[in-house]
């Protein structure tokens, strides 16, 4: 019986100077690659740390709960707490004029959630809107503060809707600007939470991200700002503390939030039983007004809501003064039904 070849025989021979030369250019092309990489991160938290000598706090810091809080406080009378979106900081906020109008008959507070502008974001905390509001309560307490309307804008809707969740005896009234309330199919989320898994989500932030985010920040601000045009009031918002990888990882991490977050608080809205103002761009290209702020009106049958035509995501920059009229608007009412009460 003839001997069968066996499968080393019948394999073609590969030149041992051509697996050489082959290991040679993959070790070469790991080596340049992890330079680049290396190259980036140093470029990158340089960057960073330019960015936060240029961009010094504003405010003043509360330690709370082992998080140092960054904060501003403007104005005198009935607290008023503003509570910015994901991968934005107090200065959208500032840049929009908000904080000015409002400070002319409230006593203004604005924070840096954890993770943006000025205020830290310990990792060993998942900062759901749950975990987020029972920081700002705690930091209000002690300020001092024992009822305040609460405005929060895209993710920051999310916390503020929280916060009236959670301790409606310090909620006077909400107002929530261009909020996603409700859980949908949303691979972008899912793409831009990347960089926050871990190990993985480090590497990226820390290298390709902030690259990445600078090519597409142009484009990003076509979507959230657009049918509008981007006013020329935002360029005194500090962009490169928003591409800091920090702040990126902190971003991506609100992103992968986004759904189950609103899965979490979607049978709860019945509950809130303040004034509540929803306020939002018709022409909003990030989150859906009819599926989101609409389906919420609908939903709080003593809501009021203010569909702001030629508008899109950046109500606060864009809609400024209509903004500060669903403040006034939530204040008012929950005046007078305390004097009701």
């Amino acid at each position: 019986m003839a001997a069968v070849p066996s499968l080393k025989r019948l394999r073609p021979a590969v030149p041992r100077r051509r697996r050489n030369r082959q290991t040679s250019s993959l070790v070469a092309a790991s080596t340049i690659a992890i330079a680049a990489l290396a190259a980036s991160a140093v470029i990158n938290r340089h960057l960073a740390n330019k960015a936060e000598r240029d961009n010094a706090p504003e405010g003043r810091f509360l330690e709370v709960n082992g998080v140092r809080l960054h904060y501003v406080e403007r104005g005198e009378g009935d607290a008023v707490v503003l509570l910015h979106g994901n991968g934005s900081m107090m200065q959208d906020f500032k840049s929009s004029g908000l904080i000015d109008l409002a400070a002319k008959d409230y006593r203004v507070i604005v924070f840096d959630r954890p993770g943006f502008g000025h205020s830290e974001r310990p990792r060993s905390v998942v900062w759901t809107p749950d975990a987020q509001a029972e920081l700002i309560h705690a930091a209000l307490t002690q300020l001092g503060v024992s009822r305040a309307v609460i405005l929060g804008h895209s993710w920051g809707a999310s916390v503020a809707v929280a916060m009236g969740l959670k301790y409606p005896g310090l909620v006077r009234g909400l107002v929530l600007a261009s909020g996603y309330y409700y859980p949908t199919v949303r691979p972008d989320m899912v793409a831009m939470g990347t960089p926050a898994l871990p190990v993985v989500g480090d590497l990226l932030s820390q290298t390709i991200s902030p690259l990445l985010s600078r090519a597409m920040w142009p484009l990003l601000l076509k979507k959230v700002f657009g049918p509008k045009s981007v006013p020329n009031k935002f360029q005194a918002f500090p962009k490169e503390m928003a591409l800091r990888p920090s702040q990126i990882r902190a971003s991506a991490a609100e992103a992968a939030l986004l759904i189950p977050g609103a899965f979490k608080q979607r049978g709860k809205y019945r509950d809130l039983q303040m004034p509540v103002v929803i306020i939002a761009g018709e022409d909003d290209k990030l989150i859906d007004t009819d599926s989101q702020s609409a389906r919420l009106h609908a939903e709080l049958s003593r809501s009021k809501l203010h569909r702001l035509a030629g508008n899109g995501h950046m109500i606060q920059q864009t809609a400024t003064d209509e903004v500060m009229s669903a403040i006034r608007e939530v204040a008012g009412a929950s005046t007078h039904r305390a004097a009701a009460e």
